[in-house]
């Protein structure tokens, strides 16, 4: 199961997300990034697993100039790997 939960504040809105994100969740983020207008943080503390499509999303996301917040390490790694691969072709 996947969630997000919205937190706004003055100047960002923060997305938790939580559970097992895949690719068929992503638009759902989009339209919850795009109705926000404000600075946007995604905080990934509590997602258990992810795929490729949606590592990818995010390293767009993090390259767009959002924040990653409590980022786990497998998917930091994964990120840096696909950045490398990218760069590499």
């Amino acid at each position: 199961m996947f969630r997000i939960e919205t937190d706004s504040h003055a100047r960002d809105t923060v997305l938790r997300l939580s559970g097992w994100m895949q690719s068929r969740h992503i638009p759902e983020l989009k339209g919850e990034i795009e109705g926000s207008g404000r600075k946007i943080i995604l905080d990934l503390g509590k997602v258990t697993l992810v795929d490729r499509e949606v590592v990818r999303f995010l390293g767009a996301c993090a390259a767009k100039g959002m924040e990653l917040r409590d980022c786990p390490s497998y998917i930091q790694l994964w990120l840096a790997s696909e950045k490398n691969w990218d760069s590499s072709a």
